[in-house]
């Protein structure tokens, strides 16, 4: 199977949890994209859902398609969420953000009662960090903000370029008006450290590690697709 056949298949797989009248956080990027069609072909057939999207990308296509929308203030607290993932490591840490919608994945994420992530099998990782990791940060005093995350990573024995996201018109703004740093740090042995520490740097909106946040993972491969749970969960 190509690359899109692997994103199908961890779509399809992953509409099987969700369930008539269901308050669904929809996650965004190519293959949450995938699972937004087939979502849609339910809803036309009748089938009742009440989607909050993560992205204006995503709302977008759930308008093309069909899809019911609300917002998070309408709908505070959802049944389950399905996204994407860039990464996934053994105890289903991700690293998300790679379209630039982190922020509100991560608080759609948490409003949600679980958080299953679909992905084909060349986003698995030993240890979180082959991806570049997005920070999502302020405009306002970013060159301070730049420099407290190279210390942290310093501290924290990590190195590596930290690039400000372009777009074709200059620099990348994401839904909220800010910016992203793509942190290429590689290998991230203690991710919660780094979770931390970004954490509490003022200019930070929000970064792209995802801890313990995931309940499953549906991983495609050739072979077909496989569930991986999380420690201590149960479907």
């Amino acid at each position: 199977m190509d690359a899109r056949q692997l994103k199908i298949a961890a779509a399809q797989a992953a509409l099987g949890h969700v369930e008539n009248g269901m308050r669904l956080g929809i996650g965004t990027g190519s293959t949450a994209d995938e699972f937004v069609r087939l979502l849609a072909e339910k809803v036309a057939d009748g089938f009742q859902i009440q989607g909050v999207p993560t992205s204006e990308r995503t709302a977008r296509l759930c308008v093309e398609l069909g899809v019911p929308l609300y917002s998070l203030d309408d709908l505070p607290e959802l049944d389950l969420t399905i996204d994407g993932a860039d990464e996934v490591d053994a105890s289903l840490g991700l690293i998300k953000g790679g379209g630039g919608a982190l922020l509100r994945e991560k608080i759609v994420a948490a409003a949600s009662a679980r958080m299953i992530v679909i992905a084909d099998e060349s986003k698995l990782v030993d240890t979180l960090g082959r991806f570049p990791l997005p920070i999502e940060v302020a405009p306002f005093g970013l060159a301070a903000t730049r420099i407290a995350v190279e210390r942290l990573a310093s501290r924290l024995g990590l190195s590596g370029d930290l690039v400000q996201r372009p777009d074709k018109d200059g620099a990348y703004l994401t839904d909220g008006g800010h910016f992203i740093l793509d942190a290429s740090f590689g290998r991230i042995p203690d991710a919660e450290a780094l979770a931390n520490g970004l954490a509490a740097i003022p200019g930070v909106v929000e970064h792209g590690l995802f801890l313990n946040m995931a309940d499953a993972a549906i991983i495609a491969s050739e072979h077909g697709a496989r569930t991986l749970l999380a420690k201590n969960k149960q479907e």
